[in-house]
């Protein structure tokens, strides 16, 4: 178990850090577009708006990643943001103290931050010679690297605890365990009830429960300040410990981690891109449970848009798979 709990650390440590460096060269490339800068040194929010949504919709399009990106002016407001335009001069001040690490530092960084909602963000500073203009960020949550760890025969689970929620207001309406909210929406749901019942404090302590037929490993969770925020959960059903048959045998576990990605990189040569892509009503409907709610309306506008392309038999086919059940009240005479 020691084992385990030892690569499953190890190998989530490589996934928020691949994430972050994704996510850094993108904002760093960004920052760098001269069309950008000039719609914020003219302060042209909506010029702002229609180039970083379009390059993010162009990312999007070619290679399936779903990732945000916003502008912050250096008064700490909303500039622009790739998924809307109604948020513009909106103040961040209150939300985003993790942006006072610029006054004394002009290094680009990449961390696990508290904003309105908990996620992994990649902030560069944009300067006109000395003077700071503002900054760009890349912003991507916990989504995929839940699925990475599914693929491999673990649950993962992102907890904040729920003390920063004065912050984090786009999180309030998350389910909560103990003291802690979950982050990531695409969880394993089958777990919850055991997790409800979990000794957190012994939990945190020992690192490694058994409970419910199952093994539960903690692994606390920090901001690039070094301030423990909450933790990560894995969860491992007995029946998967085959799995990781061997305490002493790495390839084991690195079999399993290589399955992953091979899944991944499978499933996308198979059925193309579509899988991937945002705008597929497969991609909309998933999505729909994992969104905040001032993201919902972009995404029924496009779930709209692609459903007048379906026949009346495709989407039949859709609600039938869907197993939608309509309840049909009356009277039997």
């Amino acid at each position: 178990m020691d084992h385990i709990l030892e690569q499953s650390s190890v190998v989530l440590d490589q996934q928020v850090k691949e994430k972050q460096m994704d996510a850094l060269q993108l904002a760093t490339v960004l920052s760098k577009d001269s069309a950008l800068i000039y719609a914020l040194e003219n302060d042209d929010e909506d010029l702002g708006y229609k180039i970083l949504s379009h390059t993010i919709q162009s990312i999007d399009e070619n290679t399936g990643r779903f990732i945000r990106a916003q502008i912050i002016t250096s008064e700490y407001n909303i500039f622009a943001r790739s998924w809307d335009d109604i948020y513009a001069g909106m103040p961040l001040g209150d939300y985003r103290t993790d942006l006072n690490y610029f006054k004394t530092y002009k290094k680009s960084r990449a961390s696990i931050e508290i904003g309105r909602r908990l996620g992994i963000k990649a902030t560069v500073p944009i300067y006109d010679d000395e003077k700071l203009l503002g900054f760009v960020e890349v912003i991507s949550f916990f989504e995929s690297i839940t699925d990475f760890f599914s693929n491999i025969g673990i649950d993962l689970y992102v907890l904040m605890d729920q003390k920063h929620l004065d912050i984090a207001v786009f999180m309030r309406d998350n389910l909560i365990v103990g003291d802690y909210v979950l982050a990531n929406r695409n969880y394993n749901h089958a777990h919850i009830q055991t997790l409800k019942n979990l000794d957190f404090k012994y939990l945190k302590a020992n690192r490694i429960v058994e409970i419910d037929g199952k093994y539960i490993f903690y692994e606390t969770m920090s901001t690039s300040a070094s301030e423990i925020i909450g933790g990560y959960l894995f969860v491992l059903p007995k029946k998967y410990l085959d799995y990781f048959r061997d305490p002493e045998d790495d390839i084991s576990f690195l079999v399993n981690v290589t399955r992953s990605s091979l899944y991944d990189v499978t499933k996308k040569e198979q059925y193309g891109d579509t899988i991937y892509d945002k705008e597929n009503i497969e991609s909309l409907l998933y999505y729909k449970d994992i969104v905040s709610k001032d993201e919902k309306k972009e995404l029924l506008d496009k779930a709209y848009h692609k459903l007048n392309n379906y026949s009346k038999d495709e989407l039949i086919q859709l609600i039938l798979e869907k197993k939608v059940i309509k309840k049909i009240d009356g009277k039997i005479k």
